[in-house]
């Protein structure tokens, strides 16, 4: 918990960025920071570079960017490094991906061919769909563990880095619910130790991460950091926490979509979403068993938002279709249909059809800057365990037990930025205006 005005350490020295998943998302998150420092781009999507956030009045004026209001970490200061089932370095895995223009890639080509990934923690028991050669062996998974660890010992002393965060952007895993190894840091230690088949990969990360005391954010929805025994060992060491799963694509909408018709009390008979894609994640999906993980993120964010408990009438009988197909031809270019079926005054009905051409990766990159640099700013500030005013960057916001997770994207926003302003000792912005016209 942080006081209001707290005393926030300065962002001096290097910051390491750890990415277990360096596919197409890790490898466009990276390329883009590079090209932003070479004054190739601008950090479009990123609010921490691009951002700006009202202090005081509306008659004051005073409206600085985010990155000059809060002390954030500089893009310079970034230093990467991670793990993937394949060997490829980061030009060729940007090549692979085809988000990217090759012109935009060869730019920045030695930078890029410089990251090469580290064998990965890996099984094929959680992503059925995905095969690779770059894979750690050990006898345990609390050897694989201690693996990761020593990568992580190697990268920060080979690149003198001050400070580190991981950001989970690897495959979705498939579906896995709590269990006794989840609940406590003991009981999860001694899975380690006995190979439990309910840690995932995932897990193995998240824990070595927290165990060094470094932030772990999850951009999958896979279960990850948020079980029992990670989430207390992030309060007891003192470590920021926070996912789960990017929030872009046919989500975003919802969350942009779904508060609209309810502050307006329009009535929802369905909502039918699909989806294709042909990039890797399309073809991880394309597993029933992570199909589950990806479907349960998705459908809660209507019955979060729309609380057809407090509004009968209007959200008590919906239906919510979710479907994802694996398209090889569209590559990352993903493209989201939706069918929403309302009913206005009366019960008359009518129609909304949304149809979201987007890029994945373009969407999920300036999200794992943000989430970086946040994170990091979190550590900073002294804060520990889930990091619930970053709930604008997922899909499935982690929260406090006993809580449900705020799905809607402007309370999201409003939260996010009163925290920013409780840091640096500024009033919060409540909206109300009522000083304007006593």
């Amino acid at each position: 918990m942080i006081s209001k005005g707290t005393k926030i350490a300065p962002p001096e020295g290097k910051l390491g960025v750890l990415i277990p998943g360096m596919g197409a998302v890790a490898s466009t998150f990276m390329a883009g920071v590079e090209a932003v420092r070479q004054g190739l781009a601008k950090p479009i999507g990123s609010l921490t570079q691009m951002g700006t956030i009202r202090l005081g009045k509306r008659t004051d004026n005073r409206t600085p960017m985010v990155k000059d209001f809060v002390p954030l970490a500089g893009l310079n200061d970034l230093v990467f490094g991670g793990w993937d089932i394949f060997e490829d370095n980061m030009y060729e895995a940007g090549l692979k991906a085809e988000v990217l223009e090759r012109s935009l890639l060869d730019q920045i080509k030695p930078f890029m061919e410089s990251i090469k990934p580290w064998p990965a923690v890996f099984s094929k028991d959680y992503v059925k769909k995905l095969d690779g050669s770059n894979v750690k062996k050990a006898a345990n998974k609390m050897e694989l563990a201690e693996q990761v660890q020593e990568d992580i010992r190697n990268f920060q002393k080979a690149n003198n880095l001050a400070r580190t965060v991981m950001v989970w952007c690897g495959s979705t895993e498939i579906f896995l619910k709590p269990e006794a190894v989840h609940q406590t840091i003991e009981s999860f230690e001694k899975g380690l130790v006995n190979n439990d088949p309910g840690i995932a990969p995932s897990m193995i990360y998240a824990y070595a991460a927290i165990k060094m005391g470094i932030p772990y954010a999850n951009g999958a929805p896979n279960l990850s950091g948020d079980i029992p025994a990670l989430m207390d060992l992030a309060k007891e060491r003192g470590v920021p926490i926070c996912g789960k799963d990017f929030k872009t694509g046919q989500t975003l909408m919802k969350t942009i979509l779904a508060p609209g018709l309810k502050s307006r009390l329009l009535g929802l008979h369905g909502w039918f979403s699909t989806n294709i894609l042909g990039n890797r994640d399309g073809e991880v999906l394309d597993d029933p068993q992570s199909f589950k993980t990806k479907e349960e993120s998705k459908l809660s964010v209507l019955e979060h938002i729309l609380q057809p408990q407090l509004y009968p009438d209007l959200y008590s009988k919906y239906t919510h279709t979710v479907r994802i197909n694996y398209y090889p031809p569209r590559g990352d270019n993903k493209e989201g249909w939706d069918n929403i079926d309302i009913f206005g005054w009366l019960g008359y009905p009518m129609q909304i059809k949304v149809d979201f051409l987007c890029r994945d990766s373009i969407l999920a990159a300036p999200i794992v800057l943000d989430l970086v640099i946040l994170q990091d700013l979190a550590a900073r500030c002294g804060m520990s365990g889930i990091q619930e005013w970053l709930s604008f960057f997922f899909k499935s916001p982690m929260c406090a037990p006993g809580l449900y997770p705020e799905h809607d994207l402007f309370i999201q926003q409003m939260k996010l930025k009163n925290t920013l302003r409780y840091m640096m000792g500024e009033e919060m912005i409540t909206h109300l205006g009522l000083e304007y016209y006593d």
